[in-house]
């Protein structure tokens, strides 16, 4: 298991949270009793938690106590976050007990679904878990977690983890408690509170899978939602072990289509009737391992997370369905990823992002993460491209990785100097524009091919050219590339790229 990361600069590290909250149908208010177990990184007089204050518009939390052994501190709280006093050394462990309450701004989405009943749904992505837990909202502060959740008994209560304790109390009142013993980024952490059918679909070696959907939607949600067990098999041979104790998928109110909270994912709630539900779920599942299990060390590397869930989406489709099937995808990409580039050109690890990271959910995080991945493939060969992956899943799982790190890791696994390779394709925006032209000189048997980069980058990339259906290779480096082949029979086709093994755009013609 890696050494737990830490958020750069930081005071303290949060060892393990339990979040006791209070929920009621009365109205939106939420009580909550947050116990925050922290391991000080130097010397402290003070330190912070994030928490969204109040607001004039009676959005927000207001810590009314902060308490360390029964004792009050003293405590600040301004518009996004706690300043809590405290006399700590470095390396020393403490407990803080924060009370408050409040109507949630976000993060904790309490709304009616399609058939009118309540729901009380987490959504804490990317940072957005501040508006209802105090914590450190930041993906490389990874802790264990605690929910116990009071609600009115006509609930059921979803969470990371496994459920420990389900107690009926008076008042038509439930107590439900769930234990996460993984460390997980905040932006995972969640609760799902709502009227649910629940089923069993089966298990995957050890680890049970369970659906959970609202109850008119019970039979295609249990027919629709089963297939997460024949795709979680693949991630779990191919990569390593699942990290968590079961894995829950729950139709919900989410903002996006699918939510990757370890252990406990969440679907929109058209999800149940959706066509394209098994690559919803083969992605969200993916991020089990991607996002969750090995986290980015910050929001600039989500590529880590999103590209990797989407090209392994990729993969397991393909694993299922054939290489075509791999093709049309990657097809589609492309295009995706050529468009989004016309309106915003910056590299997949675009550090100019500083706050709205909502910006990064884009082709580039998704469809051009994704691509890096398959031309790294190609370039590897699959042994040396699985043996890597595998590496870095088992150094970073249970902690945080940056773009560096995979290198390294992808390096070492296949002896070869990758820093060119991720530098062109990562760090600088854009992609190869080429133009081919090509001449067929019957005489000879042959074919003249160049290819000219339009682009002022100039990458170095293997281009497959099909000649009557023969693969030949050519490596493009320069502004303009030559090469010439042997042709046996007379030229019947040329197809550029014909096993869709990079990203770039192109024109031929003949010369």
């Amino acid at each position: 298991m890696a050494v737990k990361a830490q958020v750069p600069g930081a005071v303290i590290d949060v060892q393990h949270y339990i979040f006791a909250l209070q929920l009621t149908d009365a109205d939106n208010n939420i009580k909550g009793q947050a116990t925050v177990g922290v391991k000080f990184l130097k010397n402290a007089d003070a330190f912070n938690l994030d928490l969204v204050k109040k607001n004039v518009e009676g959005k927000g939390m207001l810590v009314s106590a902060v308490t360390e052994n029964g004792k009050n501190l003293r405590f600040v709280q301004d518009s996004g976050a706690v300043k809590i006093y405290t006399n700590a050394k470095t390396g020393s462990m403490h407990s803080y007990k924060v009370s408050y309450a409040g109507v949630p701004a976000d993060g904790l989405i309490i709304s009616t679904n399609n058939f009118g009943h309540r729901t009380f749904f987490g959504d804490n992505w990317p940072n957005r878990a501040h508006n209802w837990l105090p914590c450190v909202d930041a993906p490389a502060d990874k802790a264990s977690v605690d929910f116990v959740v009071t609600a009115p008994d006509h609930y059921q209560v979803v969470s990371n983890g496994l459920k420990i304790k389900e107690q009926q109390l008076p008042n038509h009142l439930k107590l439900t408690h769930w234990h996460e013993a993984v460390v997980v980024p905040t932006k995972v952490m969640v609760i799902g509170v709502a009227a649910f059918a629940i089923d069993h679909p089966g298990d995957a070696g050890n680890i049970p899978v369970y659906t959970y959907v609202f109850p008119e939607s019970k039979e295609a949600g249990f027919k629709s939602y089963a297939v997460a067990k024949d795709i979680l098999p693949f991630f779990i041979k191919n990569v390593g072990p699942y990290s968590y104790e079961k894995l829950a998928n729950v139709q919900s109110k989410t903002i996006f289509g699918g939510m990757e909270n370890a252990s406990a994912i969440f679907y929109f709630e058209e999800s149940v009737t959706s066509p394209g539900i098994e690559e919803l779920m083969a992605h969200e599942i993916a991020h089990q391992w991607f996002g969750d299990g090995a986290s980015e060390k910050s929001f600039w590397h989500l590529w880590l997370s999103e590209g990797f869930a989407t090209y392994m989406t990729n993969l397991y489709l393909e694993n299922k369905y054939g290489a075509d099937t791999l093709k049309k995808r990657m097809l589609a990409d492309r295009k995706k990823v050529l468009e989004f580039e016309k309106k915003r050109l910056t590299p997949v690890v675009d550090s100019a992002v500083k706050s709205d990271y909502m910006q990064l959910l884009n082709a580039n995080s998704y469809e051009k993460g994704s691509w890096v991945l398959h031309m790294l493939r190609r370039k590897l060969g699959d042994d040396l491209f699985w043996k890597g992956i595998q590496n870095y899943y088992a150094k970073y799982r249970g902690s945080n990785a940056n773009t560096d790190d995979l290198r390294r890791e992808m390096e070492q696994a296949s002896g070869q100097n990758l820093k060119p390779f991720f530098n062109q394709w990562l760090r600088k925006a854009g992609h190869p524009d080429l133009n081919i032209g090509w001449y067929y000189d019957a005489g000879k048997e042959s074919v003249s091919i160049s290819v000219e980069q339009k682009q002022d980058n100039l990458y170095d990339f293997p281009l497959e050219v099909a000649i009557n259906g023969e693969i030949f290779h050519i490596q493009v480096k320069d502004k303009t590339t030559s090469a010439q082949f042997s042709v046996k029979t007379k030229l019947e086709t040329i197809v550029i790229d014909p096993n869709v093994n990079v990203l770039a755009s192109f024109s031929i013609a003949a010369q």
